[in-house]
C-alpha cells in the first residue's frame, strides 16, 4: 500500500526541528516527488493542524513564502525559534536549512554536518 502524497508531506514537516527550515522543494523531494513544490505549498496553505509546524517550510532561496496570508506571524514564529529573518527572507539559510536525505522506504532523516577538513580550523 502506498502512502498518499499529502500524508507524506505532513509527516515530513512534523519532523523539521525547531530552529530549522526546509523549502517547499526540499519537502517535495523528500516525499518522493521532486517537482511538486507547488503542491507542497498548497498542502501547507490548507493545513490548519496545530501539530504540523507549517511555518518551518519556506520558499526557495530563503524567501518566507505565504503563511495563510500572515507573513508577519510566520516571521515571528521563526524568529522565536532562533531563525534570523531579515525582511521577507531567512538569513544564513544554509546554516538553518534542515539537511535531510531519504532512507530506504522514503522516510527522511537528518544528515550530520560535514566536518571541516584539516587545516580549515585556522591552525
Amino acid at each position: 500500500m502506498t502512502v498518499p502524497f499529502g500524508r507524506k508531506v505532513l509527516t515530513i514537516v512534523r519532523r523539521i526541528p525547531p530552529g530549522r527550515v526546509a523549502t517547499y522543494g526540499d519537502v517535495a523531494r523528500m516525499a518522493g516527488h521532486a517537482r511538486a513544490a507547488r503542491a507542497v505549498g498548497n498542502i501547507m496553505r490548507t493545513c490548519h493542524r496545530h501539530d504540523v509546524p507549517c511555518h518551518r517550510v519556506i520558499a526557495a532561496g530563503g524567501r518566507l513564502g505565504g503563511y495563510g496570508g500572515n507573513e508577519g506571524l510566520k516571521r515571528a514564529l521563526l524568529m522565536a525559534e532562533g531563525v534570523t529573518v531579515s525582511g521577507a527572507r531567512v538569513r544564513d539559510l544554509e546554516r538553518v536549512r534542515w539537511n535531510t536525505r531519504p532512507l530506504k522506504g522514503g522516510t527522511p532523516r537528518s544528515t550530520p554536518r560535514p566536518r571541516k577538513a584539516r587545516g580549515e580550523h585556522g591552525r
